[in-house]
């Protein structure tokens, strides 16, 4: 008899959420560094709070609800695999991509408005933190949007259904981390 790894189990968990969980855990502290640094930075540099006047918050708030529906979309998925329904669960979790997509098509966007204005890297150090913090982030939904479908791909199927509460977890992740830096961008001025 094969056993997947998937299947197997270690300190309680499935191999496959204690992998989550993990990979989770070990993101955690370069996003936190990154912030922490930022947080002391700016506190050093109060002339930072100008440059934040250059973010757009209708635009920031708008990519948090974005994020925010697909991660519920995301738990329906999970709710869907749980039933055994792999179509409704791939149907959603290809709908979290698209959420994933539109998200990083508005920070695109919001990026060339902040390039064009001449707020780059270059221009100091808020603008240093501000596209590393969400370029690094926008990284993290590019890996989530390809994982999603790839997963969605073995939905439709039937096959694998664990695996949809593991991209959750990690999408649930993603969308903590932005909430974080739209508070710490967007809000806290």
């Amino acid at each position: 008899m094969k056993v997947q790894a998937t299947s197997r189990t270690a300190a309680g968990l499935p191999t496959g959420k204690l992998a989550v969980w993990w990979v989770i855990a070990s993101e955690v502290p370069i996003f936190g560094g990154l912030l922490a640094s930022y947080l002391m930075n700016r506190v050093a540099n109060p002339g930072w709070s100008e440059g934040l006047e250059h973010l757009n918050l209708w635009i920031g708030a708008f990519n948090t609800l974005v994020l925010i529906s697909s991660s519920l979309v995301v738990m329906l998925a999970h709710a869907a695999a749980a039933r055994g329904d792999g179509q409704k669960a791939a149907a959603r979790l290809r709908l979290t991509a698209a959420g994933g997509a539109l998200f990083l098509c508005i920070k695109a966007y919001e990026w060339s408005v902040k390039i064009r204005a001449g707020h780059v890297p270059s221009a100091g150090g808020l603008w240093q933190y501000y596209f590393s913090a969400t370029g690094l982030h926008a990284a993290h939904i590019l890996v989530g949007i390809t994982i999603l479908l790839i997963v969605a791909a073995g939905a439709a199927k039937g096959k694998e259904l664990q695996r949809v509460e593991l991209i959750g977890l990690y999408w649930h992740f993603v969308d903590v981390v932005w909430v974080a830096l739209f508070h710490l961008f967007y809000i806290v001025r």
